[in-house]
């Protein structure tokens, strides 16, 4: 099948098989998989234009809406957490849209850009994972652990729903939510400053942000991995929205660039990754966080370094 816009020939069924196993292991993170279908879309597709980042985006706008739906059902959604991080990455995304048409069309600069986005990414992950914890916060931690685990057991014997996340205070100076018993509280500000920026990092990869987000949210903030994922989906898919829509409004200025989306790929990545997020949504409170992560990490490091050490050949 041949994807004009894109410039390849790829058999239809490719780009939804990849997106749903994509998506199944990462929307477990709270990520919707854009940052590892980009890196497939370049290498193995050879889609390289600056429509790759908006049909990555589109991807997201098709695909996370089931992964976000099943949060919002279990009730592990923290809506004022939610409500921060769209509005500060929202503008950075326009930023970012900018400055990869304009500074990043080159392919290999781009690689080189998205290598270092990804290399930050997977070494902070690994750091959190590798870093002998503190008595207080290993005593935390396993408490946390135990409850979660006993929790399981006690609603799998009385077939009743797990605990839900409930907010104690949203307000500009802070965000405060209990989640199994547990209480958890983030600075606004930071998070608002947080998503800025990481919205033009986003904005120009082409992922929303969610990739960037989540890991902060859980390594600098504290915040439990059950908890952050919606949000984190969320403020993806809301974000890429308008960045599909900005790539699309802003093509006609750069008529010798392909900056559109290519809208059948997206949508047919879309279509994957919709099943795959439902179903990793679906499975995640069964899988040890620190299994989701180490998996995220491992997949990070290697492509990005892939794709620095390409750059410097």
């Amino acid at each position: 099948m041949h994807f004009a816009v894109a410039g390849i020939d790829v058999a239809p069924w490719t780009p939804p098989l990849v997106a749903f196993v994509i998506s199944f292991f990462t929307s477990m993170g709270g990520i919707s998989g854009a940052f590892l279908l980009l890196p497939f879309q370049m290498s193995f597709l050879g889609y390289t234009n600056p429509s790759v980042s908006a049909t990555n985006q589109l991807f997201n706008v098709v695909a996370i809406p089931s992964g976000v739906y099943r949060y919002i059902r279990e009730g592990r959604m923290v809506w004022p957490l939610t409500l921060v991080v769209v509005l500060g990455t929202l503008p950075g995304v326009f930023l970012g849209a900018i400055a990869r048409v304009r500074w990043l069309p080159d392919a290999r600069d781009f690689k080189f850009f998205a290598g270092l986005v990804l290399l930050y990414i997977g070494l902070r992950m690994v750091r959190d994972l590798l870093k002998k914890n503190s008595g207080g916060k290993a005593q935390a931690e396993k408490r946390f652990q135990e409850l979660v685990a006993a929790h399981r057991k006690l609603a799998a014997e009385a077939r009743e729903p797990l605990p839900t996340a409930k907010v104690l205070e949203c307000s500009l100076r802070c965000v405060s939510y209990e989640f199994y018993g547990e209480r958890y509280s983030v600075s606004a500000p930071g998070i608002f400053a947080l998503s800025l920026v990481v919205g033009v990092i986003g904005g120009v990869y082409g992922i929303g942000g969610g990739a960037i987000i989540a890991p902060f949210f859980v390594s600098v903030f504290g915040l439990p991995v059950y908890t952050v994922a919606g949000a984190a989906l969320m403020g993806t898919f809301v974000t890429s929205v308008f960045g599909v829509a900005f790539y699309q409004a802003i093509a006609p200025f750069y008529p010798e660039l392909s900056v559109a989306p290519d809208w059948a790929l997206g949508l047919l990545f879309g279509v994957g990754g919709m099943a795959g997020m439902y179903l990793g949504a679906r499975c995640q409170k069964f899988v040890p966080a620190k299994v989701i992560k180490w998996g995220l990490a491992v997949v990070i490091v290697y492509t990005s370094g892939s794709y620095v050490l390409a750059w410097f050949r």
